[in-house]
C-alpha cells in the first residue's frame, strides 16, 4: 500500500505564514510531521498556520528572520540548532519578488531579491543540510519558478535568482544524492498568491496567462499538497536534483 506517513519527524518550512508555504507545512503536518515555522513577519504565538497544525495534532514552533539581513539569518540557524537539534526536511520556500523594468531596477532591490531568494537559501541548506549529510537521510525542497527556465518581465532580479535556484539544486544534489539527502525542488506556474497579486488586477496581462494555461485556471496553493509531502517521503527516495513543475501545463506549451 502507498502511503506517505511523517510520523516523529521534523520540517522546517521559511515562508509558512499564507500562500503556498502555508500549504506546504500543512501538508507536512497532515502527513505526521512536526513544523518549525519561520518568516519575516510570522506571529510568534497564535498564527493561522500555528492553528492548523496544532489541530492535526502536531507540534508547532514558530521563528521570526529577515532573510536579507546576514545577522538575521544566522541568529536563526544558531537558535534553531540549539531548540531542534535534528530536522529531518528542510522546505525553503521564502521569497521575495520587486517589479522595475531593468533599466531602471535599482541596486537596493537587486540586492534584497539575491539576499532572500538565493543567498538565504544557499546558507540554510548547507547549515543545515551538512546535518542531514552527517546522520545520512535528510530531504531539501526548494520553491523555484517558471522564471527558473523563462526570463519574465520587470523583474530581472527575481527571474536570476530563481534561475540560480535551478542551479543550486542540482549542485547541491549532485554532491549529497550518494549521501542519503534528496535535494529537489518545485517550480510554481502562476498561483493566485500575494506575489502575483499585481498580474492578476492587469486585466491584459491576466488573459493572456490564462489563454496560455492548458488547465485554463491559476494554481492555488493547496496544489502544491500533494507534491511537497511526495518530495519529503520516502516515496521519493530515488528523485534527486529535479524541477518538478506545478503550472497547470504551462510549460507544455
Amino acid at each position: 500500500m502507498i502511503q506517505i506517513d511523517l510520523t516523529g519527524q521534523k520540517a522546517l518550512v521559511t515562508g509558512c505564514k499564507r500562500g503556498i508555504g502555508f500549504a506546504m507545512a500543512e501538508a507536512l503536518a497532515e502527513a505526521g510531521a512536526d513544523i518549525i515555522g519561520v518568516s519575516a513577519s510570522l506571529e510568534l504565538e497564535g498564527s493561522a498556520i500555528e492553528k492548523r497544525v496544532k489541530s492535526l495534532g502536531r507540534n508547532f514552533a514558530a521563528y521570526q528572520a529577515d532573510f536579507s539581513n546576514r545577522e538575521s539569518l544566522y541568529a536563526f540557524i544558531n537558535k534553531a540548532k540549539v531548540e531542534h537539534p535534528v530536522i529531518d526536511i528542510l522546505v525553503n520556500n521564502a521569497g521575495t519578488i520587486l517589479r522595475k523594468p531593468a533599466a531602471e531596477h535599482p541596486d537596493e532591490m537587486w540586492d534584497t531579491v539575491i539576499d532572500v531568494n538565493l543567498n538565504a537559501q544557499f546558507i540554510l541548506t548547507r547549515e543545515f543540510g551538512k546535518e542531514m549529510v552527517d546522520r545520512g537521510k535528510g530531504k531539501v525542497i526548494f520553491t523555484a519558478s517558471l522564471l527558473t527556465f523563462q526570463g519574465g518581465i520587470t523583474v530581472p532580479g527575481y527571474a536570476a535568482s530563481k534561475g540560480a535556484v535551478g542551479s543550486l539544486v542540482k549542485a547541491f544534489a549532485n554532491e549529497w544524492a550518494g549521501k542519503g539527502v534528496n535535494v529537489n525542488a518545485i517550480a510554481p506556474g502562476y498561483i493566485a498568491t500575494d506575489n502575483t497579486e499585481a498580474l492578476r488586477n492587469d486585466e491584459n496581462r491576466s488573459t493572456s496567462i490564462l489563454n496560455r494555461i492548458p488547465a485554463g485556471r491559476w494554481g492555488e496553493p493547496e496544489d502544491f499538497k500533494g507534491p511537497t509531502a511526495f518530495l519529503a517521503s520516502d516515496l521519493a527516495s530515488y528523485v534527486h536534483g529535479e524541477i518538478l513543475t506545478v503550472d497547470g501545463g504551462w510549460m507544455g506549451r
